[in-house]
């Protein structure tokens, strides 16, 4: 397991870098942050609003919520606070960092209250729940795998049940078929899990030999077989007919991220109307709309929101904020 996963691509270990460096300044501001402006309880109930975590300076890093009709209004603030965080069922998922490198999988009811934890090591990348609130997944950044020499970043990715307490720690245990072959290698390594709503099949990044592809999974059989290349942090609609992923310009990683759509019946790829560099994994506001955050300067970042079908341009969506997630 431990001589497994390396992101074999110079874009992503600059990523990676990127992200240390906005972690350690995210944890530095968050000592001592105040919790100020709440308009309400923060709570997980499904519902018409929008969760998401702080970049404001007042209330860095902790999670609120502000109305789905209205996310420029006023905001609930609650005192949890997480580096990367998605909810929806009525249940949470929480990747909180410690100063020591290690990282907390937190699961959490809908009232903000620990339900379980898994303790990890590695960076915080990114966080999921499906659609029902019972499978939670994580991706870290992990370092000191013996192919890589201990100098890259590599990531480990896992799914836990939270009905049945059953998961994997790393998708690295699945069967692997690439192109219709089994496959096995030292570099296989996952990253960006969404679900699909029957709580088994999910779709995920794998990176292996150098190239990226989206993989198609079955949790109950512990397998995982190639879709396409150059799909990068899937996201499934609400009605489970197409994939918002970012995909490398020239499919080079280190000339940044574009967001598009992948229609699951006919393999048609819709480009959708964000010019800009997006290294996030989309969410669907709904099945004509997907969001994801755009960084602001050191430590801040807003989420914005485009039309899923390749019209119109970016909209603001959620000023000083990050990791949104859809509640109702």
């Amino acid at each position: 397991m431990h001589t497994r996963t390396l992101i074999a691509i110079a874009g992503a270990v600059v990523l990676t870098t990127t992200a240390v460096v906005y972690i350690g300044l995210s944890a530095v501001r968050n000592r001592g942050a105040a919790v100020v402006g709440t308009a309400g309880a923060v709570t997980l109930t499904p519902g018409p609003e929008l969760l998401a975590r702080s970049t404001a300076d007042a209330d860095r890093g902790h999670l609120v919520t502000v109305s789905a009709t209205d996310p420029g209004g006023p905001r609930a603030v609650s005192p949890v606070s997480c580096t990367r965080v998605h909810a929806a069922g009525g249940t949470g998922i929480c990747l909180r960092q410690d100063s020591d490198l290690t990282t907390e999988v937190v699961v959490l009811d809908e009232q903000l209250e620990k339900k379980r934890e898994v303790p990890l090591f590695g960076l915080p990348s990114r966080a999921r729940v499906s659609p029902s609130g019972r499978m939670v997944t994580w991706t870290v950044f992990v370092t000191g795998d013996s192919y890589s020499g201990g100098t890259f970043f590599s990531t480990r990715t896992g799914i836990l049940d939270t009905a049945t307490g059953e998961g994997t720690r790393t998708l690295e245990d699945y069967a692997v078929t690439v192109n219709g072959e089994p496959y096995s290698a030292a570099d296989v390594n996952f990253w960006g899990v969404t679900f699909a709503k029957d709580d088994n099949r999910f779709f995920a990044t794998m990176s292996t030999g150098g190239r990226r592809y989206l993989v198609d999974g079955d949790f109950a059989s512990r397998t995982v077989r190639t879709v396409r290349e150059n799909v990068e942090c899937p996201s499934l609609s609400p009605d489970g007919t197409r994939l918002a992923f970012k995909s490398a310009v020239d499919g080079g990683p280190a000339r940044g991220w574009r967001l598009s759509v992948l229609d699951l019946s006919t393999a048609a790829v819709t480009p959708l109307a964000e010019p800009r560099n997006v290294d996030d994994q989309a969410v669907w506001i709904d099945d004509r709309t997907v969001a994801y955050a755009i960084p602001r300067g050191i430590g801040h970042s807003d989420v914005w929101s485009v039309p899923a079908d390749g019209s119109g341009t970016p909209r603001l969506l959620l000023p000083d904020g990050e990791s949104p997630a859809v509640l109702g």
